[in-house]
């Protein structure tokens, strides 16, 4: 046998075989879109389940496409981070919250007061129109990610360790109020009638239970989680502050896409936020109950009076003086 003619036969094969994939058309010869996920959330969250509703949408919508990569727990970009890998194009999608966003656009922080959002219908309306379309056209020119859905993240209730008649924000004078350690955090503390007092939340159980604190706040699946309930005795429904994230996607990778590709995604994205928001929504609905039978009283105060204040306390200090001119009562007015 002719060994280096055997050889040169293989050789000659196998370079016809590559030029003929050369010559595949693009259809065929496309790779999958690689969409690398990465949240902090672990799986029983459902801010983790809604990225497979993402995925699952994506397939059926567009078979073969794409390749979304799911990363939980922080596993891919710690918490925080995320933000910043997508902008450099180092990931393509994640959910930022709203303090994210703030930190480089300053005029984002009005979605971090206390009582612009009024509940999570309200939410949807505010960022799925004009306003929504408007701001989130700022974050993509500033951050280099562009906003595609709203994810209701849970409406913050105050948690009080004694009854108390609670009607306004004169009626929590003195109540040592546990906040988040930031200023950011502590000022809405302080815009609710209360003492705000930093205190770590694995720190929080033992604070009620010893009185070093005399509330704290936080969405109800929270109160439930950390057994908030076990050393307190009511929920005051204040619902000050409606907490959402924003699925977002890296710019790199949206202005890879096509148009059609980009509806797609959009479409997958709304879909896992429909998800998310609709089973939130159930959870904390069922947990006032779920407290009742703890023993706990759970109360609703004029949440108007506390609105009017806590937004007079906001538009009267140094946060609002970024928010731009009449945003504010643009969001009011939406109904």
């Amino acid at each position: 046998m002719n060994i280096p003619l055997l050889r040169r036969t293989l050789l000659a094969s196998a370079s016809a075989v590559l030029l003929m994939g050369s010559l595949l058309s693009p259809a065929q010869a496309q790779n999958k879109v690689v969409l690398r996920v990465s949240t902090p959330a672990v799986p029983d969250d459902w801010h983790a389940k809604m990225w497979t509703v993402f995925k699952d949408n994506l397939e059926q919508s567009a078979p073969g496409e794409f390749d979304v990569q799911i990363n939980l727990n922080a596993s891919l970009f710690k918490q925080g981070t995320e933000p910043a890998a997508m902008a450099r194009g180092n990931l393509e999608l994640s959910s930022i919250s709203a303090f994210d966003i703030a930190k480089l656009v300053p005029e984002f922080s009005l979605f971090t007061a206390g009582y612009v959002i009024r509940d999570p219908a309200h939410q949807q309306k505010v960022f799925n129109g004009p306003i929504g379309a408007e701001m989130f056209k700022t974050v993509a020119e500033k951050m280099d990610v562009t906003p595609l859905s709203t994810v209701y993240l849970g409406t913050r209730q105050v948690n009080l360790r004694e009854v108390r008649n609670v009607k306004t924000p004169a009626d929590l004078k003195g109540v040592k109020l546990r906040m988040p350690g930031t200023k950011e955090w502590l000022f809405l503390g302080e815009a609710l009638g209360a003492t705000a007092t930093p205190l770590a939340f694995g720190e929080v159980y033992l604070g009620l239970k010893t009185g070093t604190i005399d509330g704290q706040d936080n969405p109800l699946p929270s109160v439930r989680a950390a057994k908030f309930y076990e050393v307190t005795k009511q929920i005051v429904m204040t619902s000050h502050l409606v907490d959402g994230i924003f699925i977002a996607i890296s710019n790199k990778a949206w202005g890879a896409m096509n148009a059609a590709q980009k509806q797609k995604v959009t479409a997958a994205a709304q879909a896992a936020s429909t998800y998310n928001n609709d089973n939130r929504l159930k959870e904390e609905g069922q947990l006032v109950e779920f407290f009742k039978q703890q023993g706990l009283q759970v109360t609703t105060p004029d949440v108007d009076a506390f609105r009017k204040s806590v937004q007079a306390t906001y538009q009267n200090s140094d946060y609002a003086k970024v928010w731009p001119k009449g945003l504010l009562e643009r969001v009011n007015q939406t109904k």
